[in-house]
């Protein structure tokens, strides 16, 4: 029986293949070891069993019929994964297969619209300011690469999710991250297939095609107000995530400084028109912004940005005190620690000052309150792998001081993108049930208490909750509820 087709039977083809696969591959890694043996060095556990390499090499071919003739002569790390399959070395393939990956998605942005991605993937404004063309994409790490890719339509929800667990197993399993964890055969051509499938020759959706279009016309076009109603029947095939990007895109290139005029006039026709579906949550968003420019003496920009929200009658999102926008700044450090290397040492000076900030403050404003919830959420569930204990006292901390609100947020928070790709995890899985039994104790509501006891019956996998239709139905609900 073949192994990675237990419905198919093995003929003699196959029996031959695999005899001429496991016989060379037995004969170079004779060589290889030999060579080892006699420097002296280690042999045990270097190398990967034969039969696992095997198991890749039967998958191989129809696997790559994936990639177009078009894209192989480019696919220069696929031979590299290939060449580190062949000489035992997962580790290594593992490796080589992300860095396929992040290349080639680093090219589709830069021939997509590298404005309008860096502007939907990197929330720190002063981050942004050093991002401008393609040779900065280098800057943009890995987590906010795929995040960005996600949001502008250039990675699926789905693919995103296998993307983050990839991601992970690459941090934490492979070369990068030299430990004990094993890779099987089977699970590395499956993480083939699937960068394959979800970045490397992933087509763009219409609704992707069309954003690019309309990027395009608003920069090199002049728009008049008909054609402005015309253009604007455009946004209501976008889905309300699709719509808060754009929004978000679009307020980026109206606050940058070299953007033209008649850019600028485009957008003031256009934004009224979009601006109708955006959410009230996305649209807090945008007061914090200006607050952000006002807090960092951007003069040009927040004067820019003040404009937008003139445009579109949203002076009332700008926040009091500015309160906002030193909570936001604070979150994209301490979330920026958290994703990127070395987070265990690198979160709690972030976590602390956090705390700090809200000791010294007090309440969390309206405009950043979902922001601030959900980037607590995402750090006390850790990366999956382990814990930041000098940090986890700070989140403890704040997290006891959640309203009912709130605690209601941290509770749908499985509903969330980031959080939901975390609850793959075992360790993301306990720190979450975790939460549910510290958020209990904040509220009262009947209809609340049941949710949680039904999360916490739910025998399915976590990440998979926000799709049941009775939990989308009562989150649904209960946001309208909050919001």
């Amino acid at each position: 029986m073949d192994k990675s087709n237990p419905g198919r039977k093995m003929d003699s083809s196959d029996i031959i293949t695999q005899q001429s696969y496991s016989s060379q591959l037995n004969n170079f890694e004779a060589g290889v070891l030999g060579f080892l043996t006699e420097q002296g060095l280690p042999t045990d556990s270097v190398l990967v069993s034969v039969n696992e390499r095997v198991i890749v090499f039967k998958n191989l071919a129809d696997v790559l019929s994936k990639i177009n003739d078009e894209q192989k002569p480019r696919s220069v790390y696929i031979s590299k994964y290939i060449a580190a399959v062949a000489s035992g070395l997962f580790d290594a393939a593992l490796n080589y297969l992300w860095d396929e990956t992040i290349l080639e998605l680093r090219k589709r942005v830069s021939q997509y619209d590298i404005s309008y991605f860096y502007d939907n993937a990197v929330n720190s404004p002063e981050k942004r300011k050093s991002l401008n063309s393609e040779d900065d994409l280098v800057k943009v790490n890995d987590s906010e690469l795929i995040e960005g890719g996600r949001k502008i339509g250039l990675i699926s929800e789905i693919g995103y999710k296998h993307l983050d667990t990839i991601r992970y197993m690459r941090n934490w399993v492979s070369a990068a991250h030299p430990n004990q964890n094993e890779i099987t055969g089977l699970k590395l051509v499956s993480w083939l297939e699937t960068c394959i499938i979800e970045v490397i020759s992933l087509p763009l959706s219409n609704g992707t095609i069309e954003i690019q279009k309309f990027l395009k016309n608003i920069k090199e076009n002049n728009i008049s107000e008909s054609n402005a109603r015309q253009i604007a029947a455009f946004f209501i095939e976008l889905n309300q995530e699709q719509t808060n990007n754009l929004a978000s895109g679009l307020f980026g290139i109206y606050t940058r400084l070299d953007t033209t005029p008649q850019t600028r006039q485009n957008l003031h026709r256009l934004i009224p028109y979009l601006w109708d579906r955006v959410d009230e949550q996305a649209r807090q968003q945008f007061g914090t912004k200006y607050g952000r420019f006002v807090a960092n003496n951007d003069q040009l920009e927040a004067k820019l940005a003040l404009e937008f929200l003139e445009i579109v009658s949203g002076k009332s999102y700008i926040p009091e005190a500015l309160l906002s926008a030193e909570i936001d700044t604070a979150v994209d450090n301490l979330l920026n620690a958290h994703r990127g290397w070395d987070n265990f040492n690198n979160e709690p000076p972030f976590a602390k000052a956090l705390e700090t900030l809200i000791n010294d403050r007090g309440q969390v404003p309206l405009q950043i309150r979902e922001k601030y919830v959900l980037g607590l959420v995402e750090v006390f569930l850790t990366n999956g792998n382990g814990i930041s204990r000098n940090a986890e006292t700070s989140y403890k901390s704040l997290i006891e001081r959640f309203d009912t609100t709130q605690a209601v947020m941290v509770i749908l928070s499985f509903n969330n993108t980031m959080v939901a790709s975390k609850l793959q995890h075992n360790l993301c899985q306990n720190k979450y049930h975790e939460l549910l039994n510290m958020m209990k104790l904040k509220v009262s509501a009947p209809a609340v208490k049941e949710l949680i006891d039904e999360i916490q019956k739910y025998k399915g996998p976590l990440h998979r909750l926000r799709e049941q239709s009775d939990f989308k139905k009562k989150v649904d609900i209960m946001r309208k509820i909050i919001f």
